[in-house]
């Protein structure tokens, strides 16, 4: 790796439509935000020649096209692809945001690449949620590497910051994360700071300097030999420990010197099956350079060391019905079989998605066959659909690049295809086929809106149904209880992207008014009422009265209604309507407006006339005699509880068991899951975690998760209660 005097494919590095899998390669960006992510794309780009510093894009655009601070902004918070070339290699880079509140948008990146490159600024080192991201890169094996960026930064120590990545993400191994190349530094700056210049590698033991814009290649002096040696020694021991010649170790430790293309063939094994982990250094382009500091290194390594979609087990697939169905991993010729990653609107084309083909080609102007199962949940229909694929092109920020055709393996941007939505599959139209989806995060933060004038509201269903489409991590939900609606988001920035986005793209006003969770009452002890609706105004009168006696049952169990009424003092035919007038008082509540359940309402007499009694008149006795037996008992004000499970680090478990006491929750148990983790099991009210989501992340530095789910209604402390009266009474 590393091993080219001074490559620049130039025209080259314009991505085409790749012909066989094995020259494609997926690679998705993670990193915290700030990490330098979009930065190395750029600089990756113009190193494969995609665009260059005067400022065009190879195929007649301009950089600021794919550069200007608005498109940097859209970036920042969705999946972006840029496919470049490298060698004759469609390298198609993910860049996924840094911002917890778009994990939604990482998992769809990692859905759609084979290996992923962790982006570490070396000033700020590594967070929790990219460790969290390492470790589901790890459950399910996928090659990854790390590159540490932001070295021209006066607090960067590159050793430093290896170790720390070794101590992070190596595990029980850290020697599986050892650096390939060292820094190369050059004159002290006033402030005492050595600028990267270029790199060393510990391999080739070449030196490469990038100090004059061009990438050359040199031998090092003798007195700089000795300085490689230990990282070099050791990085050759890692490749070695990892290595499946089990004799090259015992050669080794002979004393027999291993050939440098024998360790670089073990290295990229070893990457490319996700069991060695090299860290590389990487810094921008000096003006007027069109190679950033460790580009040429990192292209080389991912197209070398980074394994091809034919050595990726694909996801499950099956009959739209369920039945399994065995495929040929990432044939062309294959069936069809591809997946919605990216959902998006342009204001020109319409809808546009991004896809991942797994299986045969994609190609323009095809009937396709879109099935959507599984996230009804969310406020995505289940659908089987056919539909035509419009125009395919790859994307460079603004522009799109037309496209003769997808093959297995390789990403593509369809144009209108106006019912996929993102985890979508798409197949041929007479043989339809279902991917297994991806995991995606619960939503857990609700944001209750409403439309901003009558204007508004007309357009509120379309605009709602739109985004949710696009996004499958935002579930929209239309509260029966409290009648609002409430968009579920992962956090505050990803709540403030969808409303603009409503705004903005469809043209929605809302206003977000306060969630309300869903309230009930119940009886405290037994109580009797008795109704009477006696009327009299011309022509048939309105005669019923009923005597009911109301007790309280367990949690769950609703309304129950008991007949004991005797002598037939009401008639039979006008029992039922009884019953339909308590119901329906119940369902609007005795004391606070809130749905009356879990009580036992037994009729036990009455009273009727023979010409004036009706349907209507003992549906209304039945209503007024409940009313009047609430207004003689005590009534409980009953909450929601949830169930909630909380994944922490050890070093936290104290402040959020603390924590969730401070918000009347009742700690059930912890258990130790291993990695130095905790989870915390607790039954806390619902109308005290609205904002969970949010303080969960600042309590743990974004290194905890949480889950929840309904438990039961439980009555609600009285100045719990008397405090929310009073509010609702202010408001």
């Amino acid at each position: 790796m590393g091993d080219k005097a001074n490559p620049h494919p130039g025209a080259a590095g314009r991505a085409t439509a790749a012909d066989h899998p094995a020259s494609v390669r997926n690679v998705v960006l993670v990193g915290h935000s700030g990490s330098g992510k979009t930065t190395l794309v750029e600089a990756l780009a113009l190193t494969a020649g995609a665009v260059n510093r005067a400022g065009r894009v190879e195929d007649g655009g301009t950089v600021s096209d794919y550069d200007d601070i608005e498109h940097r902004q859209q970036r920042s918070v969705q999946l972006s692809l840029v496919p470049v070339d490298w060698d004759g290699i469609k390298i198609n880079v993910l860049d996924t945001p840094g911002y917890a509140d778009f994990v939604g948008e990482l998992r769809a990146g990692l859905r759609a690449a084979d290996a992923a490159l962790f982006v570490v600024s070396a000033s700020d080192g590594v967070d929790g949620s990219t460790r969290m991201v390492w470790e589901e890169c790890a459950a399910v094996g996928m090659p990854r590497a790390i590159v540490v960026t932001h070295l021209e930064s006066a607090r960067a120590d590159f050793e430093e910051m290896t170790r720390i990545c070794a101590e992070a993400f190596g595990g029980d191994d850290p020697d599986a994360v050892l650096p390939l190349y060292l820094p190369l530094r050059g004159p002290q700056a006033p402030d005492g700071h050595a600028p990267v210049t270029g790199l060393v590698g510990l391999l080739t033991q070449k030196l490469f300097d990038y100090s004059t814009g061009e990438r050359k290649e040199s031998e090092p002096g003798e007195d700089e030999l000795p300085q490689l040696e230990e990282a070099r020694n050791r990085l050759i021991e890692g490749i070695i420990a990892e290595s499946e010649d089990e004799t090259l170790m015992d050669r080794y430790l002979g004393g027999e010197s291993i050939d440098v293309k024998t360790l670089i063939e073990d290295l990229e094994r070893a990457v490319a099956r996700g069991s060695f982990f090299p860290v590389l250094a990487a810094a921008p382009a000096a003006d007027g350079a069109r190679q950033g500091i460790g580009t040429v290194e990192l292209l080389d390594l991912i197209i070398r060391g980074f394994p091809t979609p034919l050595e990726r087990e694909a996801p499950g697939v099956t009959t739209v019905d369920g039945a399994p169905r065995e495929l040929t991993p990432c044939d062309p010729d294959g069936p069809l079989v591809a997946e919605v990653v990216k959902t998006s609107s342009d204001p020109y084309v319409g809808r546009v998605s991004l896809v991942r083909v797994f299986s045969g080609t994609l190609r323009p102007d095809e009937t396709v066959h879109v099935s959507g199962h599984g996230l009804a949940d969310r406020g995505h229909e289940d659908h089987d659909v056919d539909e035509r694929v419009g125009a395919l092109s790859a994307p460079f920020g603004k522009q799109q690049r037309s496209l003769t055709h997808c093959i297995a393996g390789d990403l593509a941007c369809v144009a209108k295809l106006n019912r996929a939505e993102t985890g979508d599959t798409l197949s041929a139209k007479d043989d339809p086929l279902l991917m297994e989806p991806w995991q995606m995060p619960d939503p857990l933060l609700p944001v209750a809106i409403r439309a901003h004038s009558k204007a508004d509201e007309d357009k509120l269903s379309q605009g709602l149904s739109r985004l949710v489409a696009e996004d499958p991590t935002m579930r929209l939900e239309q509260n029966q209880d409290t009648h609002q609606v409430v968009l579920w988001c992962l956090g505050e920035a990803h709540a403030d992207v969808a409303l603009e986005r409503l705004r903005s793209r469809y043209g929605v006003q809302v206003d977000v008014v306060p969630h309300q969770v869903s309230l009930r009452e119940t009886f405290a002890g037994k109580s009797a009422g008795r109704g009477r609706h006696v009327k009299q105004s011309g022509g048939h009168g309105q005669y019923a009265i009923c005597e009911i006696e109301v007790e309280p049952l367990p949690g769950g169990s609703g309304i129950e209604f008991v007949d004991k009424v005797v002598g037939g003092a009401v008639p039979r035919q006008f029992i039922p309507s009884v019953e339909k007038g308590v119901r329906a008082q119940a369902a609007k509540g005795v004391a606070s407006g809130h749905p009356l359940v879990d009580v036992r309402v037994t009729l036990l007499d009455g009273k009727a006339h023979s010409v004036d009694s009706s349907d209507a008149a003992f549906q209304t006795a039945g209503a007024l005699a409940l009313r009047e037996a609430a207004a003689d008992a005590k009534i409980h004000l009953l909450e929601p509880v949830a169930e909630v499970s909380v994944l922490v680090g050890d070093e936290y478990v104290g402040a959020v068991m603390s924590d969730l006491s401070g918000r009347r929750g009742r700690v059930l148990g912890t258990e130790q899951t291993g990695g130095g983790r905790t989870l915390v099991r607790a039954d806390v009210p619902e109308i005290e975690i609205g904002r969970y989501a949010v303080d969960l992340r600042s309590l743990s530095h974004g290194t905890a998760r949480f889950d929840r789910s309904y438990a039961r209604h439980e009555p609600m402390p009285a100045q719990v209660a008397e405090r929310l009266r009073q509010q609702t009474q202010e408001g």
